[in-house]
């Protein structure tokens, strides 16, 4: 298939696009490079410069004609929501309007969406699963929602089909050592863990640790990043043949803390990581995890590589190799 990726020069889109290019398809790269890296580009894929906010680039692009949309373009930061509303509804929401208006100028069916099981907000029973309400605790998981329920309208009005793909924490590296670009500015905890034991930040800060939980700090669910990007994969050929829509979890059923994966970092790096605990950021949930059983249902959804080992380690590989650390 032709596909057009939003955001494949960026941590989760380039590990989409090269297992698109593996599997044979022929991919299109559109990206602002704001967070994305020109290192993660493939000489295989066609790059285009571009923005999702805009419109007549975006469309202009998309007139060549493609046979579905990966939109990774989103900001991500659940904390930095809560206190710029305002650019998260600019980027997340208003950019995803573009995207499907320019579908539908274009007669584009088909769209794969990362969203996030932070739509489900404070949990009223663990694991959620999709028949979870949803309630986002912080305003990034309300935009991630409201972008589910613009696709359900364009799905009745204007016949897109769309997949949904709620998920934690991103985590982990290419374990094939293809992808290695790193992220811009991270603020997830694994990689801010490694640039503390880097060099490149003085100390770890925890956000908190007299939450309900086993240690007093928040659990999540760490998925690894190619099992994310299988998962793409089989959302995409699940419409392409059913043509149905989805929203599934991407999930691993297993939460860790934020000790735990700082222990788990400390023990694989063989580096004392300075750490210090602060004050509890708003619209943080004590813990959250999910279980995929309707992904593996009705994709074969099975994460491969998403215990905490192989996340941390295949991370870590990385960062040594790109500080030159032994």
């Amino acid at each position: 298939m032709k596909l057009f990726v939003i955001g494949g020069a960026g941590y989760i889109g380039s590990h989409v696009v090269k297992d698109l290019l593996k599997a044979g398809h022929h991919v299109t790269v559109f990206d602002n490079l704001s967070s994305g890296l020109r290192e993660n580009l493939f000489p295989e894929s066609q790059f285009v410069h571009g923005d999702i906010l805009q419109y007549p680039a975006l469309l202009k692009t998309m007139q060549a004609g493609f046979d579905a949309v990966f939109h990774f373009a989103a900001f991500k930061a659940a904390g930095e929501s809560m206190l710029a509303p305002e650019k998260y509804s600019v980027n997340n929401i208003t950019g995803t309007l573009n995207i499907l208006n320019a579908m539908c100028e274009t007669n584009m069916k088909m769209i794969i969406f990362s969203s996030s099981a932070a739509t489900y907000g404070s949990p009223i029973y663990l694991p959620l699963d999709e028949e979870h309400p949803t309630n986002p605790d912080n305003y990034y998981g309300f935009t991630k929602l409201e972008i589910e329920r613009f696709f359900g309208w364009y799905e009745r009005l204007r016949g897109i089909k769309f997949a949904a793909l709620r998920y934690f924490n991103a985590a982990g590296y290419d374990v094939e050592g293809i992808v290695t670009g790193l992220e811009q500015n991270p603020a997830n905890l694994v990689p801010v863990i490694m640039e503390v034991a880097c060099g490149v930040r003085e100390k770890l800060i925890i956000f908190g640790n007299d939450y309900h939980t086993k240690d007093g700090t928040c659990i999540r669910d760490y998925i690894h990043v190619n099992d994310l990007s299988v998962g793409h994969l089989q959302a995409l050929d699940y419409i392409a043949k059913t043509g149905k829509s989805l929203i599934v979890n991407l999930a691993t059923g297993i939460g860790h803390s934020v000790l735990d994966v700082y222990h788990k970092a400390k023990e694989i790096t063989g580096i004392d990581i300075p750490m210090q605990i602060g004050p509890p950021r708003p619209g943080d949930p004590a813990a959250l995890y999910a279980v995929s059983t309707r992904a593996k249902e009705l994709l074969g959804f099975v994460p491969q590589y998403s215990d905490l080992d192989t996340v941390i380690s295949s991370t870590w590989k990385v960062y040594q190799h790109k500080f030159n650390i032994r």
